[in-house]
């Protein structure tokens, strides 16, 4: 298969910007076949495309690339970030609205996870925002039951290593206690699988809720369980311009044209009496008296 010479890209590159993966899941397809170029099964994620070839992703033809876009949703426990459950439980995706479109999730909240995660169309972002050396923080409310004591506490800030893996430092800050449970505010910066569980498991804290707050500057806010909202694009492109090319994106709201200005009108007043000009003024006559 020839590879076009010009304008092209790889074809990795190509369907991560096209919200179908991200670039290693994509390389993980081509390697099962899955991904065809103009009818042929392609066998190298470095093969090049220009976006006119006939792409298909399991038989389905991948649309031309929108505008990259970002969602904050909030999750509810109960469902798995996944796009193929293999035990066919209910997943994030199938409660999007429909008209959404192909997203895909920037990182991952487990099944009893809830909160913040956003989502995205670009698999290039979500690569970006997923790698530690971009270094935001995620931010949780964990309950747990148990005890914690200054030094664990300081364990803890320091960094873990729980089955011989390396868990780095924590913000922790203790919120309050209510009963056998205790509340306590979680930041982190390299969201490694289930690190707040197993860092908190490892100093006692048996974690029975955890609640994602903040991804980097992305805040869980007001949202309603379940609720999506897209970041408006100026702030996108603030926070993340600098990490992938974004480009213009279509639909953005515009000012309505203000009707032309009408020049106040002013209420007339009754204008005094103008004094009679000189030319009709009575002049006295000479030598006459006033008539009788």
């Amino acid at each position: 298969m020839t590879a076009p010479a010009d304008n092209s890209e790889r074809i990795a590159k190509f369907l991560a910007r096209a919200g179908i993966a991200s670039r290693r899941e994509v390389e993980r397809m081509i390697e099962a076949g899955r991904v065809r170029v103009n009818g042929k099964v392609l066998d190298t994620p470095a093969f090049k495309v220009t976006g006119k070839e006939k792409i298909e992703v399991d038989g389905n033809p991948v649309e031309e690339k929108a505008p990259t876009r970002l969602w904050r949703y909030h999750k509810p426990t109960g469902l798995v970030t996944t796009h193929r459950d293999p035990e066919g439980r209910e997943t994030v995706f199938d409660k999007l609205p429909k008209d959404l479109g192909r997203v895909i999730s920037v990182g991952r909240l487990d099944l009893t996870s809830e909160g913040l995660l956003l989502l995205t169309n670009d698999g290039e972002l979500a690569r970006a925002l997923e790698l530690p050396s971009t270094a935001w923080m995620r931010r949780y409310k964990a309950r747990a039951y148990g005890r914690v004591d200054d030094a664990a506490v300081e364990k803890l800030r320091k960094g873990v290593t729980v089955e011989g893996i390396k868990y780095g430092p924590m913000e922790v800050d203790i919120e309050r206690e209510t009963g056998h449970n205790i509340w306590l505010n979680i930041g982190i910066r390299e969201g490694k699988n289930r690190e707040v569980r197993k860092a908190l498991d490892s100093v006692g804290l048996r974690v029975n809720r955890l609640i994602r707050t903040a991804y980097g500057p992305f805040q869980l806010g007001q949202l309603d369980k379940n609720e999506i909202k897209v970041i408006p694009h100026r702030v996108l492109k603030d926070q993340c311009g600098h990490m992938v090319e974004l480009g213009d994106i279509s639909g953005e709201a515009v000012a309505k044209k203000r009707p032309p200005l009408r020049k106040p009108t002013r209420t007339k007043r009754p204008s005094a009496p103008r004094p009679p000009s000189r030319a009709h003024q009575s002049r006295p006559t000479k030598g006459k008296g006033p008539r009788s």
